[in-house]
């Protein structure tokens, strides 16, 4: 029988919060099915847990440290002041008051924010990636020779495709200086421009520190977009239901896969997850071209983990069903060592 836990779930907010905020309202909407289903599998568990959003004050947390001296936490805040950039500072904080927490570290979380940074690691270690270049906030910069197009100009650091529409796909140089303008001035971020590599969409998600298991690979599908457009995860591809049904985009199981390609992707999965320093659990993002060679687009360390999205989908099809796959994220998070 393992033993129940005291865990502090650990949210982020839009707003400032207090310390015995009441969060029963937020709870039920959509934008926090998240942190319910987490609370509720829990809850199943049988362990005993309360919760702290946080918005722009760490010393809420460390109150919250202080006087509920949790065993965990549930570490479920990917940004602060509403800025996605701040989650590895979070992640920081934590290391040094020492409490375990769920997820990865705070270096992981830093190589796998800086696109630019986690590409050169892994192109170093021989991981294809695309083409790219950095072009920092205030810099004009041409186009280098050697970035071909079409090219996908993104922020650098942010997640979920934020950023990323049909302009992103940019085919000359003109178009390419507007994007990374445009870019540079409403998020107010360093970009990154790489190569669109053609191809299938996969996701693929992995659990564990040191052995790692990885889970059925999942497949952005684009059923209604001709052959001839470009086929990117946009924004509205991922989150605008409309914009999905319109275009016949669906997250479903690959199919189709030769079974030598799968054990490619998962080794190739494997030593990324290991090259960007990721504990606990993450899902890595890859292009598969049609003569199946594999490209890493990027890692995300803290995928969502509704019971609904992809990576829960995932293990469920291994068999691991929602209150375990949150009790494995909870022994993992026991058991990390943090350096």
């Amino acid at each position: 029988m393992k033993p129940k836990l005291k865990i502090l779930a650990l949210f982020d907010a839009i707003a400032p919060t207090t310390l015995d905020q009441d969060l029963s309202a937020e709870l039920k909407t959509d934008d926090w099915k998240t942190e319910a289903n987490i609370l509720a599998a829990l809850g199943e568990l049988g362990h005993t847990f309360e919760h702290l959003a946080i918005f722009d004050d760490l010393d809420l947390l460390r109150q919250k440290i202080q006087s509920y001296e949790p065993e965990l936490i549930f570490n479920l805040a990917d940004q602060f002041k509403n800025n996605r950039a701040f989650d590895q500072n979070i992640v920081s904080y934590l290391e040094l008051h020492g409490v375990p927490f769920t997820g990865c570290g705070s270096t992981g979380l830093t190589l796998c924010k800086q696109k630019g940074i986690s590409k050169k690691i892994l192109g170093y270690h021989r991981i294809r990636v695309p083409e790219f270049t950095v072009i920092p906030r205030g810099k004009r910069q041409a186009r280098p020779k050697r970035l071909k197009f079409p090219i996908l100009v993104k922020p650098l650091k942010e997640e979920a495709s934020y950023g990323i529409s049909q302009a992103s796909f940019v085919e000359t140089d003109e178009q390419f200086k507007e994007r990374v303008q445009f870019l540079h001035e409403k998020t107010g971020n360093d970009v990154i421009a790489e190569e669109y590599i053609e191809g299938r969409e996969l996701y693929v998600s992995l659990l564990g520190n040191h052995r790692l298991q990885v889970f059925p690979i999942r497949e952005l599908v684009f059923q209604e977009v001709p052959p001839d457009e470009p086929k990117i995860a946009t924004y509205k591809a991922k989150w605008d239901e409309e914009y999905r049904k319109r275009w016949g985009l669906q997250n479903r199981f690959a199919e189709g896969l030769d079974p030598a390609v799968v054990r490619q992707i998962e080794q190739t999965c494997k030593r990324i997850y290991r090259l960007l320093t990721i504990d606990g659990y993450a899902r890595i993002d890859l292009r598969l071209t049609a003569n199946n060679e594999i490209y890493f687009i990027e890692a995300n360390p803290n995928p969502i983990l509704a019971a609904d999205e992809d990576f829960a989908q995932s293990a469920a099809k291994a068999s691991l069903l929602y209150p375990q796959l949150i009790d494995r994220i909870v022994r993992l998070g026991l058991n990390t060592v943090r350096d």
